[in-house]
This record gives structure tokens, sequence and C-alpha cells, in this order.
């Protein structure tokens, strides 16, 4: 995996990323699905990176959407690393793979300190899968979970 040529702490990518554009993009993506996708920045923790990312998966209440169609990217800015995790519904349609690249992807777009760009690409990728697996109800959607950038407190992402 490549290293992020930024400096390691979530403070210091926060101060990177558009959260506003990054929000509207969640919002714009989710207008048109059943699906929720939610945005998490790790601070300093001990352990594995998959772990951490189902402990804020659950955290978050991303297990209990209706369709379990969730999808969580997480930030780790001290490992300078990513995890992208879809829940079992939207997992299903996708598979392993459309993560695989989709954080690569990703990857690529923070090594070029392109933070927020990255995101927002990444976000309308996940948007166009659960639109085309979970489309929107008649009648409107209820925006299950919030769409702000999550800031997870230390004791959130401490050692697993």
């Amino acid at each position: 995996m490549s290293m992020w040529p930024w400096s390691n702490t979530r403070w210091s990518l926060l101060g990177r990323i558009d959260a506003a554009a990054v929000e509207a993009a969640i919002a714009r993506a989710e207008a048109r699905t059943t699906g929720e996708i939610r945005v998490s920045v790790a601070g300093f923790f001990r352990g594995d990176l998959r772990r951490l990312a189902e402990r804020a998966f659950r955290r978050l209440g991303m297990v209990a959407t209706r369709h379990r169609n969730g999808v969580l990217i997480l930030v780790a800015p001290t490992r300078r690393q990513l995890v992208i995790l879809g829940d079992q519904g939207i997992h299903a349609h996708v598979g392993e793979a459309f993560w695989s690249v989709l954080t690569d992807k990703l990857s690529a777009r923070f090594h070029n300190q392109e933070f927020t760009a990255g995101l927002i690409e990444a976000i309308e990728h996940i948007g166009g899968e659960l639109a085309a697996h979970f489309p929107p109800v008649p009648g409107g959607d209820v925006n299950e979970l919030s769409d702000a950038v999550d800031v997870a407190q230390r004791s959130d992402s401490g050692q697993l």
C-alpha cells in the first residue's frame, strides 16, 4: 500500500477536506437510492484497520439500515490507509472486487493530495451502485443516517 505524502494526523487531514462538499455529495448520492453512505476519520488506534472499520460501522448505526445497504469510507490518517466497507445487502450485489478497486482509486487520489475530489468520486461510484440495486421507493425515502463527516474520538478508535 502506498503512503500518502502529508502529515498523518486526522486534524491535518480534516483541514484538507471540504466537509460541506463531501456531505453534499453524500446527500446527492442518497437522493437516488435507499442506501446510506458515511465517511469517518479515525483517530490514533492500535490493532487491525478492518476491525476498526467494522466497529465504526456498528457505532454509526450502519448495521441497522432497513435494506442492509450502508457503505462506510473509513480513513485512518495515522496509518495513511483507508477501508471501504459495505453492508451485506450491497456487498451481495457488487462483491469484494468493487470495494478493492474503489479503495485503490481513492488511495491514489489521496496520494496526490486530492482528498475532497477523491472522496466525492468514491461517493459518486458508491451512489451509482446503490441506485442500481436499491432505487428510491415511491413516496420518498427516509434518510436513516447523518450525512455528516464523522470524526471518531479516541475512545471510539482505541485499541482493538
